[in-house]
């Protein structure tokens, strides 16, 4: 049969990235306390496209994604943006894969199990000189306390719950529970799924004692990341949804390793 996509095109333009996009696939992914995961994820898959070719062959991009599996690993990422190129004729490969990532948390107090879910992507991308970039990001629900309001006010602080979206570059592996794990501990408090009336009164409590603004956590996470010698990269920001105001307080940072201060 004829190839349509492999035609010539005469306009001359080159196209940066190509594709399919928001296509929903199960998947299964590390788990450090059960060993894997079965989840489902949103995902986007790229090339260049050259400016001689009329279009790429959008179905080998389905095909590639049976090479992950069983199991989603940087390792597989890795092999799937090679073969993503040499299959589609491409110089360069992209892929971001969005999913929903579960782990059981006891509440403070009462240990009462209950899941949260968190969102996690790794995105990939493969250079035409073969270099494979990896990022690892977590978006993380926290609660926090507003130190000026405490400051301020004769009884009580005004807080909310917030989004602190954290990524990274590294050398070795590193576990989506971790980079969780230090969100959590930056905040006010941490947000649970199942909380008894004594863990409520511990959480509400625990974030009025570590009133934090978004500069603070931020910093906090920058702070411990700039100390870890296995990061080479982050981006970092936080989101309060204000609840005395009808906007949001916002804070970003994004860095590369800087000198940490003795």
């Amino acid at each position: 049969m004829k190839d349509i996509q492999s035609q010539r095109d005469y306009r001359n333009i080159p196209i940066d990235k190509v594709g399919i996009k928001n296509l929903r696939y199960p998947i299964t992914v590390l788990d450090r306390a059960n060993a894997i995961q079965h989840t489902v994820a949103n995902i986007n898959m790229y090339v260049d496209l050259p400016d001689r070719y009329k279009g790429t062959h959008m179905s080998r991009f389905v095909e590639l994604l049976h090479m992950m599996r069983p199991e989603v690993s940087l390792k597989k990422f890795a092999n799937v943006l090679e073969e993503m190129k040499e299959h589609l004729n491409a110089a360069s490969a992209h892929i971001e894969m969005t999913f929903p990532y579960f782990i059981e948390k006891k509440a403070p107090m009462s240990n009462s199990p209950g899941l949260m879910d968190y969102t996690c992507k790794i995105i990939g991308s493969s250079s035409p000189a073969g270099e494979v970039d990896l990022v690892s990001e977590v978006i993380v629900p926290i609660s926090s306390v507003c130190p000026c309001s405490k400051e301020i006010s004769d009884e009580g602080a005004h807080n909310q719950r917030g989004q602190v979206s954290l990524a990274v570059r590294f050398k070795k592996f590193i576990w989506m529970e971790d980079m969780i794990e230090l969100v959590e501990s930056s905040a006010s408090c941490e947000v649970y799924s199942v909380l008894k009336r004594i863990d409520e009164k511990c959480v509400t409590e625990r974030g009025f004692t570590n009133p934090k603004f978004v500069e603070d956590i931020v910093r906090d996470i920058a702070e411990a990341l700039n100390r870890d010698d296995n990061i080479t990269w982050f981006s970092v920001s936080a989101e309060n949804f204000e609840s005395i105001h009808n906007h949001s307080a916002y804070a970003h940072i994004t860095s590369g390793k800087v000198p940490v201060m003795a």
